[in-house]
């Protein structure tokens, strides 16, 4: 029977080195620079975010790294090899699409064994069998892509990519055209496989909440550059600058400290203890179902949001309250 590859020991330990390195990378076009002198590393075995915002760079960088563009300068090394030259085919790394790219007039089977016969490996049809039944499609490998819905499309997509084995396998916003609640459930089964396959994931998203609940390590991205490379605690908790505090989640921006709404507190009654504190004036509560947003305004003028239990008791609008947090939670960076 056929089993599925795993990776030696000394690399699902993360003890060889990189699998995959961007070495001061920039990609120019007329008029514009996309990336600006990248150079990150990246791990066997992990899950990698790259987050930012639209036309950050985040999809050039993953371009040039699967040879769909070739770099200005700079350089990108797969396994200890330098591939700046090789053709997309010739790395050994796979990419799955926002748009799935399977063949509409191939079967589920047909399409995950493609990359396998274009390679003339050997046990085709164990190989696509074993990523078929990875990818929970088992009894679908006859429907052809029209016939599955659009969780089950992206799952032949996955598995046509994860079945040739590749170093890194790239994905491009592959929930994006999933609806939320599929969307969500994806992302618990995708970073199942990631973890099954002990293959390097390198995810692009613009959703932070995707990135956060994926990731065991996230390349913030801003204006073709690298704002920040963590963990998701590192980013969300200790951000680099204004724009990862920003992107990463909401921030109430008192007197330029930054404090996340659900470390910001109310009461009617002063708080004792050692908190940092002010007034402010309730405006609207929001019910969001697991909780309230309480927005409130400052004597500044500044509007705040404090996250509060569902329970709670409801604060009336035009209400006095007071505003408080701790100094743990403070969020500090040079004036812009």
């Amino acid at each position: 029977m056929f089993r599925w590859p795993s990776r030696p020991l000394a690399r699902r330990l993360n003890m060889t080195p990189s699998i995959l390195e961007l070495r001061a990378l920039v990609k120019q076009f007329p008029g514009h620079t996309a990336v600006k002198g990248i150079s990150l590393a990246f791990g066997p075995g992990r899950f990698y975010s790259l987050l930012g915002p639209s036309g950050c760079g985040k999809t050039t960088t993953l371009r040039l790294i699967a040879g769909f563009e070739q770099p200005t300068s700079g350089e990108i090394w797969l396994n200890q090899k330098l591939i700046n030259g090789a053709k997309p085919y010739e790395r050994n790394v796979s990419t799955v699409f926002q748009s799935y790219a399977l063949f509409p007039h191939l079967n589920v089977r047909a399409n995950v064994e493609f990359g396998l016969r274009q390679k003339k490996a050997a046990d085709v049809r164990a190989k696509a069998e074993a990523a078929i039944r990875m990818v929970q499609l088992d009894g679908k490998h006859d429907r052809l892509p029209a016939q599955l819905s659009g969780g089950e499309r992206q799952r032949v997509a996955l598995a046509r990519s994860l079945v040739v084995a590749p170093d890194v396998l790239l994905l491009d916003e592959p929930l994006a055209a999933l609806d939320p609640q599929l969307r969500k459930q994806m992302r618990s089964e995708l970073k199942a496989m990631q973890r099954k396959a002990g293959i390097t994931f390198l995810f692009v998203t613009h959703d932070q909440e995707e990135a956060l609940s994926l990731s065991d390590s996230i390349a913030v991205m801003n204006r073709g550059a690298i704002e920040q490379f963590g963990t998701p605690e590192d980013v969300y908790l200790r951000p680099a600058s204004r724009f990862v505090a920003n992107f990463l989640g909401s921030v109430n921006w008192i007197g330029g400290i930054g404090v996340r709404p659900e470390s910001t507190l109310i009461a009617r009654i002063a708080p004792g203890g050692d908190f940092r504190r002010c007034t402010a004036k309730v405006v609207r509560s929001v019910f969001l179902g697991n909780l309230l947003q309480v927005h409130l305004k400052l004597a500044s003028g500044e509007e705040v949001c404090a996250e509060i239990a569902r329970g709670a008791n409801p604060f009336r609008e035009g209400e006095t309250v007071h505003l408080h947090w701790s100094e743990k939670d403070e969020l500090r960076f040079p004036p812009q």
